[in-house]
């Protein structure tokens, strides 16, 4: 919260929510006086409701104009603004609830309503009362999208409503001991009851809604005004066409609203403690933040979110990650606190391994002797992951397209326009002496010419096919808008497993540790090769798979590592008791092999022989079998890079600490004299290779520590001082799809950028593999290091290539022996070292070359750590490293988010495409987000593929450049034909004339609408093209093309009207004040030329190249265009009398004039086709008009021309200092 003054704060500060918050109260004599003077100047009623009108569609004008500014505690509404510039209003409510201690907790001062009225506009009641029936306590609050904020005299301002989710010491979890039905239900009056309510509206209440809208109020304003001119067929072919998309579009809002709210309905009963040994089963909806609930043994669908502390859960998250794989979730670890320390606090994205998500599958628990499988609710309803994910949906971010915003103002041009007409109509009305209601009837029609009702519908008409045709293609979109912005895509953002590689990954081999030499040893190719020993025990125990119905699930990555060991995992039931707890996993090898301790391999392999050809002999034999438990599990965590688990071996005394993760990582665990000397040199000749590498660590726990210890301990105190015991090599092939893909999109000038959780070098590596760096093209690795011990924080800017290559460039470095020194003492093991990074330190020889070389470009790999480094302390680089930058590796989730809104503030309209599982905040922030996850968690991303590669992604940009193309073509479409009609117009009212009904009834509904309706039956064009479309309609280049056809179409309107009173046959037309003036040569020759202007037109704005297939593959508007221009032809050169009467058209014209208005059209129509397809679309157009400009308008370029003008930056081999939230480079001496 942020206070701007008395009656306005700002709340969310610093997140998308956040929201400037006035207040206001009512204020009756002003509200009074408002509707008085409306009334007055309005026209009466009619005033009032239009006065109504204006406040529905801006509530905020309505609250300005009948309420004044006040404090904040004395508001009865507030006026919202949001960071998009929208404006809301919402009412405060008082709410009554019981006083007691709980009511402290959450509102540490509430306003005592009793005294409201007592109160000084300047004073503020902060006093609470105990004990008393007359005083009432109450909670004054909003909600604005189910979203709660209530009142807090202490900070003077509203504040959102939260549970128990973030800054909640985690013993206090521990310390719920059960909650009564009297607690439950003073928090549930807060909190409202546990449900994520998906409105679905009767159709009554839609249509109502629909029609007050201000397109179909002005539609219905049209149609008035057409029943009293006479125009009953053409207003009643309108009525029939509204009605019937109408319901269609009521059908579709209601249809989608029904399917969201099917999706998140949950209707459940849940078990909750309330103390001792009472549980209670309720409905899930009467669930409040505090209440401790049982899981049930086989599982259940989770209606909030909770933190477990009791017991594990087997959990499908895919609802909210769109990863299918089940997670183990873990108690919430709360360890002895110091007395000088801070107790820790639960954070909602560091604990999420201990949290169960509303919406997410329990699939089965885990639990101890007696106890119940327990956890403590922290949010409900729609402040669960579950319901954000709801609200986002219902109130999607808007998109800041320039095609809508340019929209408007067109229209704002056509309204003013509008203006001038219908002045233009009231003077000539009058000089014709018209009654008053003739006068006010043709001024107000002239409005519904100039702006037609039909024309925000054929706006959206490209997007719709596009959205069609997509289906078609296994592409789904739940956003049709953002097809249009698809098509401007200059960058694409690709996670890289399971998008860019396959999803499966192989075992290529096992790298074990030669202990005395403290050497990596030869690959073992199989698992089942290696010798009885920590490493193998490692590969299968360091995991999180759970057996399913008898099925072993979990990471891909696990199930290959444990399948490659063969032996077998089981979960034993509950009357087990060999490791002194119930149901831990248990591993063993598929031989009968025996535990014996001191051992060695030959014995034991002889000794498991003997057991398994002897049964009796097994039986008197009495050394416990070779099995292993997994008593506890510190789940992996894509910021940690690591997971580990504690396991006891039985008939071992100790406990073992197995650990599993990121090489780097895993060797900044261990202990220093453990890792071997070629350490570096062995992790990069893999990963350069673009193998995944995965290093294991081990150490024996302290036999004082006991499994009830367990539960209290934390990560940090076992995962140290560890023993290294190799590597496991996987491969990830890419797709075969995603090398052409990527070459595709660089053909299109698409840039192609990597955002990957994986290691460093391998990303490289994959991104060379696929094409997103050439062979001839440098990748410089951006290795950022935040301050140390008074050293400020720091950049290295290194070369990444592969050693044979540096090799064979340092022959030919002249002088380069110091520096290989150099190279070679910097990539020396130390411990101390932060080992998140790759270090790289043999590159170093590259220094003296040039940092690009002459046929290729240079690229940045950034990490996830130093990306973090670098916005915090080079913010000026950023847009630097979003324009150069093509890797980014170990990046979390967040980080993902984060460098898609880098990007798209440097101007590039970004696409995202990944899996779905870590990738959901990206899909999310993405101008086009699209996942490859059928999961729920699509629902979040704009498009869903069911195709599993990156096939899909030029597949929607062709579509959004065809979609986009489109509805240029049709606005530009129903501009011309709004201007064609207005100039037709305003001519016959100069002679107090008028087109007929039927002529009417032909141009709109015959031609416009057929036009508008099939013109977006344009298919897509196979191919992407450099060009990309262009994004506004106040663009050059659109200006000139309205413009010219604008003056052209003029010219030819006037030209043949001034041409037909030039004629010696001519009689021109004597205005009858009791007549309507409607059979005359001049109407006949300005509905006859019109009618060829409007198909004309639709067919040079349907051009086809480079972004649409050519205009004949159209068949239905070709067809289409050509019936109607037929049928105008034979209006224009032989219309027989029948028909002629029917339009009323003159028939003695002479053919000879007729002959000469058809090549008058035809040199209009060759003219318009050069004018579109060759002058509009010609380069040199564009380049005419770019010429004009003093600089690129978007931000990347100017970077790009700035950094194409430092031929001594970026500085590699130097290192970059910040100094006082700036930075200097500084040459490494």
């Amino acid at each position: 919260m942020a206070a701007l003054d008395g009656s306005q704060v700002l709340l969310n500060v610093g997140t998308e929510d956040e929201l400037e918050c006035r207040g206001y109260h009512a204020n009756g004599f002003k509200t009074f006086l408002f509707f008085l003077l409306v009334f007055l100047f309005g026209g009466g009623p009619l005033g009032i409701i239009l006065g109504l009108l204006v406040f529905r569609w801006r509530p905020d004008w309505k609250l300005r104009a009948t309420k004044s500014r006040c404090p904040l505690y004395r508001a009865d509404a507030v006026l919202l603004k949001d960071i998009y510039d929208q404006w809301w209003t919402e009412a405060v409510d008082v709410l009554y609830i019981p006083l007691d201690d709980w009511s402290l907790n959450q509102v540490s001062e509430v306003v005592d309503c009793s005294g409201l009225e007592e109160e000084e506009e300047g004073e503020e009641t902060t006093r609470l009362t105990l004990g008393s029936d007359n005083k009432r306590q109450c909670v004054r609050f909003f909600d604005h999208q189910h979203t709660r904020y209530v009142w807090n005299s202490s900070n003077s301002c509203f504040t959102k409503l939260r549970g128990l989710d973030d800054a909640t010491p985690c013993s206090y979890f521990y310390q719920v001991t059960g909650m009564s039905r009297d607690e439950q239900s003073t928090k549930r009056a807060l909190h409202g009851e546990n449900t994520i309510h998906v409105e679905v509206k009767s159709y009554f209440r839609l249509l109502i809604e629909e029609v007050l809208n201000p397109f179909y109020v002005f539609q219905i304003f049209s149609v008035i005004m057409w029943m009293f001119n006479d125009y009953y067929v053409y207003a009643s072919a309108i009525v029939v066409i509204s009605v019937i998309s109408l319901s269609i579009e009521l059908y579709e809002i209601r249809k989608q609203a029904e399917t969201l709210r099917d999706m998140v309905a949950l209707e459940a009963e849940v078990t909750v403690w309330r103390g001792d040994n009472v549980y209670e089963d309720i409905p899930g909806q009467e669930l409040v933040p505090g209440d401790v609930i049982t899981i049930p043994p086989y599982g259940t669908m989770m209606s909030c979110d909770a933190v477990l502390i009791m017991g594990n859960c087997i959990v499908n998250e895919s609802m909210l990650t769109g990863e299918s794989v089940p997670v183990t979730k873990t108690p919430l670890p709360n360890p002895p606190q110091p007395e000088d320390q801070d107790p820790p606090l639960y954070m909602s994205d560091e604990h999420k391994r201990h949290t169960l998500f509303c919406g997410t599958h329990v699939i089965q628990t885990r639990y101890y002797g007696g106890e119940k499988v327990k956890a403590v609710v922290i949010r409900t309803g729609f402040s669960t992951a579950k319901g954000e994910l709801v609200r986002s949906i219902l109130f999607p971010k808007p998109m800041g397209f320039t095609f809508y915003k340019d929209a408007m103002r067109f229209l704002a041009l056509l309204a003013i326009l509008a203006v001038i007409g219908f002045a233009y109509s009231i003077y000539m009305m009058i000089s014709f002496k018209a009654s008053v209601k003739d006068i006010i009837l043709r001024a107000l029609d002239i409005v519904t010419v100039i702006v037609p009702p039909a024309l925000p519908a054929a706006m959206t008409v490209g997007s719709v096919y596009a959205q069609r045709r997509l289906k078609k293609q296994g592409i789904f979109c739940i956003s049709p808008p953002r097809i249009n912005v698809s098509g401007k895509t200059k960058l694409v953002c690709f996670d890289k497993t399971g998008t860019l590689t396959e999803d499966g990954l192989d075992l290529w081999g096992v790298v074990p540790l030669d202990t005395k030499a403290h050497k990596f040893l030869s690959v073992v190719p199989r698992a089942t090769d290696l010798p009885r020993g920590p490493l193998l025990a490692a590969m299968a125990t360091c995991h999180s798979l759970t057996l399913i119905e008898g099925k072993m699930t979990g990471d891909p990555l696990d199930l290959k590592m444990f399948e490659a060991t063969d032996w077998h995992l089981e979960e034993p039931g509950a009357e087990s008791t060999r490791f002194d707890i119930l149901a831990p996993t248990v591993v063993r090898p598929t031989t009968a092999d025996t535990f014996i301790e001191g051992a060695s391999n030959q014995d034991l392999h002889i000794t498991s022989r003997i057991v398994e050809d002897d049964l009796e002999l097994r039986h008197l034999i009495q050394q416990p079998p070779y099995e292993i438990g997994i008593l506890h599990q510190f789940p992996f965590s894509s910021s940690l890079q690591r997971m580990s688990v504690i396991t006891r071996t039985l008939g071992n005394r100790h406990m073992d600490v197995y650990l599993k993760g990121a090489p780097e990582m895993v060797a900044s665990l261990c202990i220093r004299e453990t890792v071997p000397a070629d350490f570096h040199d062995t992790l990069m000749r893999y990963t350069l290779q673009g193998f995944r590498v995965i290093a294991f660590a081990w150490k024996m726990l302290d036999t004082n520590i006991k499994f009830h210890h367990l539960h209290r301990i934390q990560r940090d105190q076992v995962e140290t001082d560890l023993t290294f015991l190799g590597l496991m090599v996987m491969q990830n092939a890419l797709k075969p799809e995603t090398s052409p893909i990527i070459h595709q999109l660089r053909q299109a000038n698409i840039r192609s950028v990597m955002i990957t959780g994986d290691n460093m070098l391998t990303a490289v590596s994959v991104a060379r593999n696929c094409g997103m760096v050439l062979s001839k093209d440098t990748v410089i690795l951006v290795n950022a290091n935040p301050p140390d011990e008074g050293k400020p924080a720091y950049i290295t800017w290194t070369y990444s290539e592969h050693p044979a290559e540096n090799n064979q460039q340092q022959e030919e470095v002249p002088n380069s022996k110091d520096k290989v020194e150099t190279a070679e003492s910097a990539w020396k093991w130390d411990s101390s070292a932060d080992m998140s990074e790759p270090l790289v330190g043999y590159d170093m020889s590259y220094q003296a070359m040039q940092k690009t070389e002459p046929e290729g470009r240079y690229h940045f790999a950034v990490s996830g750590k130093s990306f973090a480094v670098i916005r915090n302390h080079f913010p000026d680089l950023i847009p630097k490293m979003c324009v150069r930058g093509t890797v980014f590796a170990r990046m979390s989730p967040n980080q993902k988010a984060q460098l898609v809104e880098s990007l798209q503030d440097v101007g590039y309209c970004v696409a995202m495409c990944g899996d779905g599982a870590n990738d959901c905040g990206a899909l999310k922030t993405a101008h086009a987000g699209i996942s490859l996850s059928e999961a729920e968690a699509s629902v979040a991303s704009p498009f869903t593929s069911k195709i599993p590669n990156i096939e899909c992604v030029p597949t929607v940009i062709r579509e959004g450049r065809a979609a986009l193309v489109t509805s240029f073509g049709s606005f530009k479409y129903m501009a011309l034909y709004s201007m064609v009609q207005f100039v037709s117009v305003i001519t016959l009212y100069s002679i107090n004339s008028n087109l007929v009904d039927i002529q009417y009834l032909y141009i709109d509904l015959a031609i416009t609408t057929t036009v508008a309706l099939f013109m977006g039956w344009q298919e897509a064009y196979p191919n992407l093209v450099p060009q990309r479309p262009l994004g506004s309609l106040m663009a050059p280049v659109n200006l000139f093309s309205v413009m010219s056809q604008v003056l052209l179409m003029i010219a030819v309107q006037a030209g043949t009207y001034l041409y037909l009173k030039q004629q010696p046959w001519f009689v021109p037309l004597k205005p009858n004040p009791k007549s309507d003036n409607i059979l005359c040569f001049e109407t006949t020759v300005v509905f006859s030329v019109s009618s060829y202007l409007y198909i004309i037109l639709a067919a040079a704005f349907s051009k086809g190249k480079p972004y649409r297939r050519p205009l004949y593959t159209n068949y239905v508007f070709v067809v289409s265009l050509a019936v109607l221009l037929g049928f105008s032809t034979l209006l224009l050169l032989h219309p027989f009398k029948p028909l002629a009467k029917f339009i009323q058209l003159k028939v003695d014209i002479p053919f000879h004039f007729r002959l000469i208005l058809l090549g008058i059209i035809c040199v209009y129509c060759i003219i318009v086709f050069i004018l579109e397809d060759v002058v509009v679309s010609s380069q040199a157009l564009r380049k005419f008009f770019r010429l004009r400009k003093k600089m690129p308008k978007n931000k990347y370029k100017l970077l790009e021309k700035e950094i194409a003008e430092s031929p001594n930056w970026p500085p590699v081999g130097e290192t970059t200092y910040a100094v006082e939230n700036k930075y200097q480079d500084l040459t490494r001496s």
